[in-house]
């Protein structure tokens, strides 16, 4: 059910703002919900500043900006690496110091790479490469950072590109998770045409014949079957092997084993009835050029997954820019989403793949959040599990920052998202009173849909007896015995999640919930005593 089926169903229900009366009732309506209230609401309130007397808060400079976080773990502290040079670190998830910034030589984690330019921008990324940038500037994307338990380092793999296909993988190492990354080679070439194929690694690993079936299409680069060598990350699986998944757009996203002693890759045997390729590697998902990049795998040994997440949509503002995820019992696949199915190339991609965010507006949130996409994910000593993005906002701007949110895995095995950024919130082990988690909920669907449309919430009632309501809608809710997994039904769609108490943004304590079901996620806001 995409996300404008859930607010047609649900059409009539009063969404709350500030400067909105609330009306004395009527018959057939919740408390203060009347028709006459309706659309005053839906016209002259725009969800722009806070919801019936609820605080709100400006949430759009918190003071770093990572873009393409890649979260690691080290020493006690967090660290994030972004594009353009980028790095932060933080002691909770939450406030976040600076330790890079841009592009220049005394960048201390990633200043080196100027020291060996020739080498590592010959192919892309500079304005002098073989590919020159298209700006004449320097572009060093999408880093993600692991330790390497051979090699006794910290790893850094990242990409130079010059142009929207013509990139070049490349990787660093280092004692220290802050650096400096020592540049050690340059890893897998695309964006190449006739004239540039001698000048990659490309026929060290393949026939010429092949590479121009294959790789060329008219002269130029084969975008549509063949990666973009851009937005790495690595992993190591179950049996502590080392896999490094990567790719934007072009042929969708690709996987290849690494050799844990070196770091570098290793290329597989050709099998096209499976989708190897012998440089590219594994075709995971997508192809044809369709919107899929930032893929990030993330191993839970608890549930045996393997969890492949992706970004869909532009990563502008308003480009519907967003997270979806799909799950594997084996490292190279097959991916799938909630129904068993993932995007091909050329698909109609909205219809794959759970979406566990995009653009959304909650209450405490003075501005929505827009285009939150390109993620990582961590799962800490404690076992808790952790998404981390960076989001834009509604402010007719294109400034970003990063975004850690604690999920769950429901009963079924798929991540529930927490609907506010993680603040050292705990899921009880035994559950809650049945009275505190009754009452007004604001509901906020994710839909599946790719565009510019903020989910905004609507109001539900969770009722006692296990019903549900709001204006023109009816449903059930359920909740176990013991860690409070939860169930909610909506005009005959099943949502699995968690109740969880939280602290919205500005500070005020809430129960929520968040359930997955028909590759969407659900969102439920409710403020005691409101």
């Amino acid at each position: 059910m995409n996300r404008k089926h859930f607010a047609g169903l649900l059409a009539g229900m009063i969404i709350l703002s500030a400067g909105c009366t609330r009306g004395s009732g009527a018959e057939g309506d919740e408390p203060g919900e009347t028709a006459d209230t309706l659309s005053a609401m839906d016209t002259a309130c725009n969800y722009t500043v806070s919801y019936d007397g609820i605080a709100a808060k400006d949430i759009s400079s918190p003071g770093v900006a990572v873009h393409d976080p890649s979260i690691l773990k080290a020493g006690g502290n967090y660290y994030i690496f972004g594009s353009h040079m980028t790095a932060a670190k933080s002691s909770d998830l939450f406030g976040w110091e600076m330790i890079a910034d841009n592009y220049m030589k005394t960048n201390p984690v990633y200043g080196q790479i100027y020291d060996v330019a020739d080498a590592a921008f010959a192919y892309a990324g500079d304005k002098k490469s073989l590919i020159p940038t298209d700006d004449k500037s320097t572009h060093v994307w999408a880093p993600d950072v692991i330790y390497n338990k051979t090699m006794g380092k910290y790893c850094m793999y990242y990409c130079t590109s010059s142009t929207w296909n013509a990139s070049n993988l490349c990787f660093g190492i280092a004692d220290s998770p802050e650096g400096p990354y020592i540049w050690q080679k340059a890893l897998i070439y695309s964006g190449f045409g006739s004239k540039q194929l001698d000048e990659t690694d490309v026929l060290d690993h393949v026939d010429e014949e092949y590479a121009r079936k294959h790789y060329i299409k008219g002269g130029g680069y084969n975008y549509e079957d063949c990666p973009n060598a851009i937005d790495p990350s690595v992993f190591y699986d179950a049996d502590n092997r080392l896999w490094m998944v990567y790719g934007s757009w072009s042929g969708g996203i690709f996987l290849l084993e690494l050799d844990p002693g070196t770091g570098d890759v290793i290329h597989p045997a050709p099998d096209e009835n499976a989708g190897v390729d012998a440089y590219f590697g594994k075709r995971l998902l997508g192809g044809g050029h369709i919107s899929i990049e930032g893929p990030y795998i993330l191993y839970d040994k608890t549930s045996g997954f393997y969890y492949l997440f992706v970004s869909y949509g532009s990563l502008v503002s308003n480009g519907g820019y967003q997270i979806r995820v799909f799950r594997s019992k084996k490292p190279d696949g097959p991916y799938t989403d909630m129904n068993g199915e993932y995007p091909g190339k050329s698909a109609l991609h909205q219809n794959f793949g759970l979406k566990m965010s995009g653009n959304y507006k909650l209450p405490s949130l003075e501005k929505a959040y827009m285009a939150t996409g390109h993620n990582s994910a961590l799962i800490d000593d404690d076992g808790k599990m952790y998404v981390v993005y960076h989001t834009r906002f509604n402010d007719s701007g294109e400034g970003h920052s990063p975004r850690v949110h604690q999920f769950f895995l429901n009963e079924d095995g798929w991540p529930c998202e927490l609907p506010y950024q993680t603040c050292g919130e705990n899921i009880s082990e035994t559950g809650y009173d049945r009275s505190e988690l009754t009452g007004r909920y604001f509901v906020t669907s994710q839909g599946t849909d790719i565009s510019s449309d903020i989910a905004n919430p609507v109001i539900l009632y969770l009722k006692d007896d296990g019903t549900i309501s709001g204006r023109k809608a009816a449903g059930e809710w359920s909740v176990r015995d013991g860690p409070p997994r939860m169930t909610v039904t909506i005009d005959g769609t099943e949502y699995k999640g968690i109740f969880c108490p939280m602290k919205d943004e500005a500070g005020t304590d809430v129960m929520t919930f968040s359930a997955v079901g028909s590759n969407t996620t659900v969102w439920g806001v409710s403020y005691p005593g409101k």
